[in-house]
C-alpha cells in the first residue's frame, strides 16, 4: 500500500484539482453534475438517483474567534441555541460570505466538508455528524453547489487525515447540552 500522501492543491482549490486529489489517494467517488441548490430542500429531487447519507453543511463562528465547519446529515437536528456549551466555545451564529471565502473558499450555498482542503492551516474546526458517517455513501457539493460528490465515510475520513486532521466525529443526539463552559 502507498502510505505517501500527494501534494496538496493550492487554495482555492478547483473542483477538478479537489477530484484529482481524491484520486491521488486513491479515493473512490462518483460525481452527479446537477443545477445549482442552495437549500437542503431545493436538492430533495435530486438525491433519489444519489444514494446515501446527504448533508446539511454549517459554517459558525462564535466572539472569541472560533470558526466551525459542521458537516450532519441533513435531518439531524443541530441546537444551535445551546450547542456552545457541548462544544467548549463561546455562543454560536452563522459566519458571514466574506469569512466563509476566505477560510474555506467557498461562497454560500456551496458549504461543504470538502471545503477543508482550502484551510491548510486549520484555522475552521471540522466537525462531522456520527449520523452521516452510518451510511454507506456520504454525499457533499465538491466545492460548488451544481454537483454532489459521494464517497464511503472510510474514504472521507482518509481524505480529512491526508490533510494532516483528526476527525471529530460527534454523536448530536448524545450531546450534553447543559455542560458549563
Amino acid at each position: 500500500m502507498n502510505t505517501l500522501i500527494p501534494a496538496l492543491p493550492t487554495p482555492p482549490v478547483s473542483r477538478e484539482a479537489l477530484l484529482g486529489f481524491f484520486d491521488d489517494l486513491g479515493l473512490r467517488h462518483t460525481t452527479y453534475d446537477h443545477i445549482p441548490i442552495f437549500t437542503v430542500e431545493e436538492g430533495e429531487h435530486l438525491k433519489v438517483d444519489m444514494p446515501g447519507g446527504h448533508s446539511k453543511n454549517l459554517f459558525l463562528k462564535d466572539k472569541k474567534g472560533n470558526i466551525l465547519l459542521i458537516s450532519a446529515l441533513q435531518s439531524s437536528e443541530i441546537p444551535l441555541k445551546h450547542l456552545h456549551r457541548a462544544l467548549g466555545c463561546g455562543r454560536l451564529s452563522f459566519g458571514n460570505a466574506d469569512l466563509l471565502e476566505a477560510c474555506l473558499g467557498v461562497t454560500p450555498g456551496s458549504v461543504t466538508a470538502y471545503a477543508i482542503i482550502n484551510d491548510p492551516n486549520h484555522r475552521v474546526r471540522f466537525i462531522l455528524d456520527a449520523a452521516l458517517m452510518k451510511y454507506e455513501r456520504v454525499n457533499f457539493h465538491p466545492l460548488k453547489n451544481d454537483a454532489t460528490t459521494a464517497m464511503s465515510p472510510d474514504d472521507l475520513l482518509t481524505f480529512i487525515t491526508a490533510l494532516g486532521r483528526t476527525p471529530e466525529v460527534i454523536d448530536f443526539t448524545q450531546l450534553d447540552l447543559d455542560a458549563q463552559v
